[in-house]
């Protein structure tokens, strides 16, 4: 091999080392959304206030209720994924959203679901997720069963014969 090519390859070997020194370290797991937002608090509901916070929380609905999930977030990223998955008694999906937001410091992100003909009689779950991981510590991010008067939805539980009390 001639002198000048051992040393355009020595000197190739150099610069391909250098720059792998130089690159940047791979993103952590979760991305880095995951990394400087968390799911604080979800919260159910018949009606949203202004700021997207749940104006009439309860675990009780009516069967035509438009049912919200409030889902309130702390921390900062430019971009960051949370996706509601709204499931029916033995994990049927019922819907599934996902909403990209950017928040700096405290945020609301609301998630609902409704049914014109009314929910069948049964128990229904929420579970949010934040950047594909389960989001929120302690189960935070998983409501279950509510009741909607003889009929269990969202932990809340639904009734047939329910009156405008209810």
């Amino acid at each position: 091999m001639p002198r000048h090519t051992r040393a355009y390859a020595a000197l190739l070997i150099v610069f391909t080392i250098g720059l792998a020194a130089c690159s940047k370290p791979a993103a952590p797991a979760g991305g880095p959304a995951a990394q400087g937002v968390q799911v604080t608090s979800v919260d159910l509901g018949r009606s949203l206030n202004a700021d997207k916070t749940i104006g009439d929380g309860t675990k009780t609905f009516r069967p035509n209720d438009t049912i919200y999930a409030s889902v309130a977030t702390e921390g900062s990223s430019p971009s960051a994924s949370l996706k509601a998955r709204w499931t029916y008694q033995d994990g049927q999906l019922v819907d599934e959203s996902t909403q990209t937001i950017a928040p700096n410091g405290k945020a609301t992100t609301e998630f609902h679901i409704s049914k014109p003909n009314g929910w069948p009689a049964g128990k229904y779950n929420v579970a949010v997720s934040l950047n594909g991981a389960a989001a929120g510590a302690n189960g935070a991010s998983r409501i279950r069963a509510t009741t909607i008067r003889r009929t269990t939805i969202f932990s809340a539980t639904v009734h047939r014969s329910c009156d405008r009390r209810c």
